[in-house]
């Protein structure tokens, strides 16, 4: 067991996290600064997620080719240089296009760091490494939104992909001069790096894709969640960019407490019922933001605290889902472990952001929209879950291969 390894990687996987988190509270001041809608910002979040899904696909393969540490340093350096075009883009398609070449940055670093963990460490001890590593995401959404607003209220909303950018050198320095060569010597890395008789054994399961979709609108929900609430908080109700980060890391604050306490949970109650408490409370909370939303205040720190406590239930339920949601979506898998998971991440994350991007097309209010992509999409997956004719579907199921 590799000891000394656990803080590299969490420098490693804190990249993705710091790039959604960090410039949040300056989406109003950059939509200002660039003329363009809400929704125009918002898809800087989408395209982001959207690079990331796709990556899962495009570059796992490449970290079995050529090894982790090329394909980390890659992903750094691409990241840093991502971030500085972000920070010094004059025309908001540029920033869009260094969002998605960020995205792609980050999907390098996170596929190196967890194929790390399988590499270096046993069933057992993997556990407490996926554990740590999830704290350390966990612990951005509460502190990253508090300090980029202070970066741009000091030094305008482009510093905070200067941080970025910084912050890629740092890790580069870290992962150059440190970071070991994990691949196993007897990694398969023959034949084409892209086959579609990899993937079509996965994508032709049928209880992987109900899990999967799962999985995606759980994403789609915190997506949505996320992308819309500085743009309402900040833009629409007049509340300060570092007010939205204290509420926000409030919801963070409460999300970490939940993915704590989630596996206990789910360990307890099992996979299945996980996924239909956690759906179930998806359900409760897009009714909550509505009703609150029709009949709640409608302007001041009254509604942004209105807004944002449903969003509570939404992270607990998120938490509790994402576990056992994946367990089941991969349970049918043995060798094809890696494909399965690559294909999971690209569903849940391009799926998300595709889902997310439709929604901003329209000129649905922003507690709407959350709750229609939440109460929508949960409720079909929870009448599924309720049909004995489609119990192929969701029950568990044993390894095939």
């Amino acid at each position: 067991m590799r000891r000394n390894l656990l803080p590299l990687l969490m420098f490693m996987v804190l990249l993705s996290p710091l790039a959604i988190d960090i410039y949040l509270p300056s989406m109003p001041a950059m939509a200002l600064d660039y003329g363009v809608s809400n929704s125009e910002v918002q898809s800087t979040l989408v395209l982001f997620l959207f690079a990331m899904g796709v990556g899962q696909i495009l570059i796992g393969p490449l970290a079995d080719r050529f090894g982790r540490k090329p394909v980390a340093l890659f992903g750094i350096v691409l990241y840093g240089i991502s971030s500085l075009l972000g920070a010094y883009a004059v025309e908001f398609e540029v920033l869009q296009i260094a969002r998605v070449f960020q995205g792609l940055a980050a999907c390098s670093t996170s596929i190196v760091v967890f194929s790390a963990v399988r590499d270096c460490y046993d069933r057992k001890q993997s556990v407490s490494m996926y554990s740590y590593l999830n704290g350390a995401i966990c612990v951005v959404p509460a502190l990253a939104p508090t300090f980029g607003g202070l970066l741009a209220l000091q030094f305008g909303w482009r510093s905070t992909f200067i941080f970025m950018a910084l912050y890629a050198i740092f890790v580069l320095f870290l992962v150059g001069f440190r970071f070991p060569e994990t691949r196993p010597l007897n990694t398969d890395s023959t034949g084409p790096l892209y086959r579609w008789s990899r993937y079509k054994p996965v994508i032709g399961d049928p209880h992987f894709m109900f899990y999967a979709s799962c999985c995606m609108i759980a994403m789609a929900s915190i997506l949505c969640y996320v992308s819309y609430s500085p743009v309402w908080i900040i833009g629409h109700l007049g509340i300060s960019e570092l007010t939205f980060s204290g509420l926000f890391g409030l919801n963070a604050a409460v999300n970490i407490a939940a993915c704590f306490a989630a596996p206990v949970l789910v360990k307890r109650i099992g996979n299945r019922p996980g996924v239909l408490l956690a759906l179930s409370l998806m359900l409760v909370a897009a009714f909550l933001e509505a009703g609150i939303y029709l009949f709640g205040p409608q302007e001041g720190l009254a509604a942004a605290i209105a807004f944002m406590a449903p969003m509570m239930i939404l992270c607990i339920g998120f938490a509790i889902l994402l576990g056992p949601a994946t367990s089941m979506a991969l349970s049918a898998f043995g060798e094809r472990a890696g494909t399965a998971a690559a294909m999971l991440g690209c569903i849940q994350m391009s799926g998300a952001s595709l889902l997310t991007a439709l929604v901003q097309l329209t000129d649905i209010p922003a507690p709407y929209a959350i709750a229609l992509v939440m109460a929508g999409f949960s409720a079909v997956l929870l009448i599924i879950m309720a049909m004995k004719n489609l119990s192929h579907l969701h029950q568990e199921q044993l390894q095939h291969e």
